[in-house]
């Protein structure tokens, strides 16, 4: 048995957000996907993919992180679609055609720096889904990252506001 301390496994957690904080995540993915299912409903166009809960995460719960960024979140997504779009439609929707347009969708977010996690995961829906049309790049994909950057940039301004509203009474 080893006679180092089993510390060095273990991590403290990270410190909690603010009640505040926490409440504007809420209330941020609670607008940010109520408000594309909204929209939908009333366009009749598609505007929800899984993947926008998780970027969800990021632009209302880690907006400062660099991978919460708009040009990350818009696109990081556009990309990743293009890519599986582009890979679908040339290569089929077999399982190493799911593989390959993941990793290039990785690839070349990172060169073109705007890496977002959960764009990560559009080219493998596109590919397991069979999603041949080149609409699904502007809606939902476009239209719906840039609707969650709005709503986060909207939403983020409340914490601009000071706590206490200054008081002018002489």
């Amino acid at each position: 048995m080893s006679s180092q301390p089993r510390s060095r496994w273990r991590s403290a957690a990270p410190a909690r957000p603010e009640w505040r904080d926490i409440l504007l995540g809420f209330l941020g993915g609670t607008l940010g996907i109520g408000v594309l299912a909204w929209l939908a409903l009333q366009s009749s166009v598609p505007l929800l993919i899984a993947s926008f809960g998780a970027s969800c995460v990021l632009l209302f719960a880690a907006h400062n992180a660099p991978l919460a960024q708009p040009r990350n979140v818009i696109g990081g997504h556009v990309l990743t679609t293009f890519i599986g779009l582009a890979a679908i439609n040339l290569l089929g929707d077999s399982l190493w055609v799911c593989a390959l347009a993941t990793g290039l969708g990785i690839a070349a977010m990172q060169a073109l720096r705007v890496v977002h996690p959960p764009a990560g995961g559009n080219p493998l829906m596109i590919t397991l889904a069979g999603m041949h049309s080149w609409t699904f790049l502007v809606t939902p994909v476009l239209a719906g990252a840039v609707i969650l950057v709005v709503i986060a940039w909207l939403l983020h301004r409340l914490r601009r506001h000071p706590v206490r509203w200054p008081v002018y009474w002489y």
